[in-house]
Order: structure tokens, then sequence, then C-alpha cells
């Protein structure tokens, strides 16, 4: 679409606004802002996430040796595992042990360490069946993330900048619902429009060129990831610092809250949420357990409800706490139960079954579990690699084609301004309710919106100020 140019603003005027109303320009706008400031925050966060998915993988092929078992004998009890890798150590006691989930794999002792970093723990990798220690590496808060895949989710996360720099990835993912559904309702604007081509805007017309080729590549790459990158953004959401709480602050307020284990023999509760596996500090035993306590506690919770290989075992970290056994299994069908036994008498004191979590809860378990490509394995992981990648796409083809109609005075090529001006009122209050809803609930949103809107009135205020002469006089300076 080519744009002209007011004579007394020089900001852009689409030629079709009076057949399109309001809202589509307001759209248009929203999509071209908030992609041009907010897009490299989504390039980045697409590429790191692209290379994220594969981690599951890469992880098994750069510690085969640590993770593989070189013998597939009768599995010795766990108590003599543990005993071999305190030894290892030099004595201590593990803050959770992980049996080997099936033959062929070892089992991981972990220790706290105060020499690691904050949230790291020591783990030590067993063979089961002649208790050969096979490695010790760091592992990554409650998730057990090995060293590569640690790094490359705090590269996801926080661009290695701790807190601060979990702002970025806040950002990237509560912009990119935004954009992903006002260009979606640009699709569908051109669709409607459109008699002539509409099969364009599925895949793109080989024959265009220049600028119509980049948006009909980027009209037709939207289209097939917009629905993932919506499930990204709300995924993703849920583990940001500030919307990340209010969204299990409505999750909790709605009962859909992830179920808590009661672990105090008091019989108070210590809540688990559905990212605790993703970081998390480790706990630190303060008394010694006995290592055959832990092959004990196994058999109660197997008889129970804990049929999963994938195991993790919790001693009490503290006088008056209980045993944890819980599930850990990520992939379809998940199974996350959990037990807590009292060590003294072997008494279950409480269960949680992931059948009887609500139906909010259990969604957002398969969503997280999606987002980090554990549910379906390898395909979840080669769908999210091409998906991220499909983000990242869009963002270099927005950006190309700004370029190509690159502004000679100002934001020139933007959309006009004053779309909200042709509004009727409560078009006006639709918007308005909206943005401080998503405000509200999304605060980087809030604060950023504010900015944009800033930046947009202070380009007006220029442009009535200036005249056309004076600007192109600055602007070929």
């Amino acid at each position: 679409m080519t744009a002209t140019h007011s004579p007394s603003t020089g900001a852009a005027v689409s030629p079709d606004r009076p057949r399109s109303g309001w809202f589509l320009p307001f759209l248009r706008r929203l999509h071209f802002f908030a992609g041009l400031f907010v897009g490299p925050f989504i390039l980045v966060a697409a590429l790191s996430g692209a290379l994220y998915a594969l981690t599951p993988t890469l992880e098994k092929a750069m510690y085969a040796h640590e993770l593989t078992a070189s013998s597939t004998q009768t599995v010795r009890p766990l108590a003599d595992q543990i005993n071999t890798a305190e030894a290892y150590v030099g004595g201590g006691t593990p803050v959770a042990v992980r049996p080997a989930p099936a033959a062929g794999d070892t089992t991981r002792v972990i220790f706290a360490d105060d020499a690691l970093p904050e949230s790291t723990t020591r783990a030590v990798f067993v063979d089961p069946a002649t208790t050969e220690i096979r490695g010790d590496l760091p592992a990554y808060g409650t998730s057990g993330a090995l060293p590569l895949r640690h790094w490359i989710s705090d590269l996801h996360r926080s661009l290695h900048l701790g807190d601060v720099g979990r702002w970025y990835s806040e950002l990237a993912a509560s912009w990119l619902g935004i954009v992903a559904l006002a260009g979606l309702g640009l699709w569908i604007g051109r669709f409607v429009r459109s008699r002539r081509g509409r099969r364009d805007l599925l895949r793109p017309n080989r024959r265009h060129t220049g600028y119509r080729r980049l948006s009909g590549w980027h009209s037709a790459v939207g289209i097939w990831v917009v629905l993932g990158a919506l499930f990204l953004s709300a995924t993703g959401i849920t583990w940001s610092t500030f919307a990340g709480a209010n969204v299990s602050d409505l999750r909790a307020a709605i009962g859909g809250g992830t179920p808590a284990l009661t672990t105090t023999l008091d019989g108070s509760a210590a809540k688990r949420g559905d990212h605790a596996h993703h970081g998390g500090a480790a706990t630190t035993s303060t008394a010694r357990a006995d290592a055959a306590t832990f092959d004990a506690v196994l058999a109660i919770s197997q008889r129970l409800n804990v049929d999963s290989g994938d195991v993790e075992i919790r001693p009490p970290s503290a006088a008056g706490e209980a045993w944890v056994v819980q599930e850990i299994h990520r992939s379809y069908p998940t199974e996350v139960d959990a037990v807590a036994i009292d060590g003294s008498s072997m008494q279950v004191i409480d269960r949680v079954d992931f059948a009887d979590y609500p139906l909010l809860a259990k969604l957002s378990r398969w969503g997280v579990d999606l987002h980090m490509g554990t549910m379906f394995g390898l395909v979840n992981q080669l769908a999210l690699f091409a998906l991220a990648i499909g983000i990242a796409s869009l963002v270099v083809l927005g950006y190309a084609m700004w370029w190509k109609r690159r502004p000679t005075r100002g934001l020139a090529s933007a959309p006009a301004r004053g779309v909200l001006r042709h509004a009727p009122w409560w078009g006006v209050s639709a918007v308005l309710v909206a943005a401080v809803a998503i405000g509200l609930v999304l605060p980087l949103v809030g604060y950023t919106l504010a900015l944009f809107v800033l930046i947009d009135l202070l380009l007006g205020w220029w442009a009535r100020r200036v005249s056309p002469s004076e600007r192109r006089e600055v602007t070929s300076r």
C-alpha cells in the first residue's frame, strides 16, 4: 500500500482511510510502532528461544557419559548408590535423589555445595548396577538443568543480566501477543477487502518484487505462526517478574491454582508452583538422612500413586518436615503426582494427584511443558524451533519493509496519527479501557505504551510547529 504525505504535517496518510474506518488504521499504527520499538527484544527472545527449544536433546548428547550407565545388570538399592556418592564427595547428605528412570540410565544424587552459586547444586551421577561414579556436574534449580541448558536458559530468560535482565523477556513476551493480534486483525481486514489475491495472503506471490514481495512474505509467515506466537506469549508471561505474579494471583482467585502438598508434620502446606522446575533455590538439609530411608519412602510412594520412572526423592530440610516423593515426568502423559511421608512413622501425611488438578492448573502445566519442549519430545522441540525462527523472520521482514519505505523526515513512513479522532465515542472508550486493563495486568506494556504515546505527542507537536521547508532543511544537514 502506498502512503501519501500531508502537506501540513508530513505524516503519512493512508489513501484507503475513508473506506477502512478508524479501527484498521488504529491497528496499523499500533502494529507499526510496537514492532518498530519492541522488535529487537522479540528478535533476541525468538532466537535464544529457538536455541533453548533444542536443549533437551542437546543436553542428552553432550552429557551422554554422565547420563548413561555402563551396565544394565540388576539395580543395587538406592542406599548403596547414595553411600557411594556420599563417599565420593567426602560426606554430607543429599538434598535430593533421582533414581535411574530406566534401564541404562544413571541415578542422580544431588548435594548442596556452598562453593557453587545460588540456586545451584552438585549432581553426582551413579551407575545403579555397579555404583560406579559416572560424572559430577553442577545442576541448576529444581529442574536439575545441566550447564549447557542452564546457560542457554539464562540467555533466553535474562541475557545473563540477572533480575534486571528478566525485564527484557517480559517486555518481549508481553508485546508479542499484542503485536500478533494487531497483525491478525490487519490480515483479516485485507482478506475481507481483497477479492483477488486472497491466496497471496496465505503464501507469498513470487512475481511480486520490492516492498510488495516483503509484505507478502510478512503476511504469509505471520498468519501461519500467529497462534503459536500467542501461545508463546501467554505461557512466557507466566514466567515474568511482574505480570507473572498477577497471573498467579488471578489463577488463585478463580480456583485454578496448582494444589499444594502438605510437607510439614504440623499440617501446613508448602506451595510448589508450575514453574518450580524451571528455577528456584536448592533445599539445604540440616540433618543427616539415613540412606536406607530413600528406598523405604520410594517403595511406599510406588504402592500409593507414584508409578513413573522419573521421580525425585527429597529428605526433610529441617526438623518437623516430611519426606517428599515427586514425579517429574514432563512428557505426555503428564505424571507429577506427589506424596509426603513422615520419616519416623512411615505414614503418608498427604498426597497430590495430577488427575485431581483443576482444569486451569492442568492447562498451565501442559502449556509450560509445551513451551519448554518436553511435552512431545523431539517433535515438540523441532516445532518450537521452527516457530521461533518464523517469529524472528517476521521481525526481520518488518524492518526490511520499513527500510524500503524508510523515512526522510522523522517517522514520515509511519501510518497516520490521529486515527482515534475519527472513532465513535464507544470506540475510544473501548480502546482506553483495554489499554488500562492490559497495563494493569502487564505492567511493562503499560509503561512502554505510555512512552509510545508521549513520543507520538512530541512528534505531533514538532510537526505542527515546524514548517515543511524547515524540516527539509534540518534533515538535510
